[in-house]
């Protein structure tokens, strides 16, 4: 077709005239949802040498969380065509204080605590086989797929440390029965003791995530043009000063905002809050 049409909403970069319809091969989603969850009475694991200094401590205070990775498995849910079952294991990396005595100066302790959840989300069906050409004669294993499944994906923010505590009876919080893989413990130089401890330490952690299922489908978009760059590469110096005095000057570093720059601090909606 060789007429064009005029985009009616174009964009701030002016895209400019509608040119032609492409099909394009994209992972479409097809289900997602997000979460806001609280992790209560989460147990630390620790290596041998680091539980040792758990069993002489007298508190501990939680310093900060990082998640290591998070496995997913993806089962269809029986009875109920098109609906998959996600079931997510994360772990996460918890940096410790822990003072073995009171007026003591507290040592830094580093061990792991795992959490499971599991959503159901709608994948839609597929039963076709996709063959390949990047895949080679012998190669038959990797071309021998019954059925093509939507893939599973997760989005974590960084997750929130928010309390820890010691525990001296055995088996007073909620632990998750799951394997520690041998890249994780090579991370942490050693096999985990997972086994019931006199002295445990429990940790609450906040966390925020965005599942979704994706799948692999073919799309008919608008074409506009080829994406040429708008701007040329600029040449950089290495003459320190000169990428120094590029640099803006950090205001804000400064001078903080107030509570009233960030929003609305009155515990009520912005609309209704009164600033003074």
């Amino acid at each position: 077709m060789s007429e064009c049409y005029t985009n009616p909403n174009p964009d701030e970069r002016n895209a400019g005239p509608f040119k032609e319809a492409v099909c394009i091969d994209a992972m479409r989603v097809y289900d997602s949802c997000s979460d806001k969850d609280c992790l209560e009475d989460l147990r630390v694991y620790f290596t041998r040498d680091r539980q040792c200094l758990i069993e002489d401590a007298a508190n501990v205070r939680i310093r900060n969380v990082e998640i290591i990775t998070v496995y997913l498995d993806l089962e269809p849910v029986p009875f109920n065509k098109g609906f998959y079952s996600v079931d997510m294991t994360f772990f996460f990396d918890v940096c410790l204080d822990v003072f073995c005595a009171p007026a003591s100066g507290p040592i830094t302790v580093n061990g792991i605590s795992i959490f499971n959840k599991k959503v159901i989300l709608y994948g839609s069906e597929g039963n076709v086989k996709m063959f390949s050409s990047d895949c080679e004669l012998e190669d038959l294993d990797s071309q021998n797929v019954t059925r093509i499944l939507p893939k599973a994906t997760v989005q974590v923010a960084e997750p929130i440390a928010l309390s820890a505590r010691l525990c001296d009876s055995c088996g007073c919080g909620c632990e998750s029965c799951c394997r520690i893989p041998e890249c994780i413990c090579r991370r942490f130089g050693g096999e985990f003791e997972t086994g019931p401890k006199c002295r445990s330490v429990y940790v609450t952690i906040g966390l925020f995530t965005i599942v979704q299922i994706v799948r692999n489908v073919q799309m008919l978009i608008p074409a506009y043009d080829f994406c040429i760059p708008g701007k040329e590469c600029v040449t950089t110096s290495d003459n320190p000063c000169e990428l120094f005095r590029r640099i803006e000057f950090p205001t804000d570093e400064f001078f903080p905002p107030r509570v009233g720059d960030n929003g609305c601090g009155c515990g009520c909606e912005e609309r209704n809050c009164k600033k003074y």
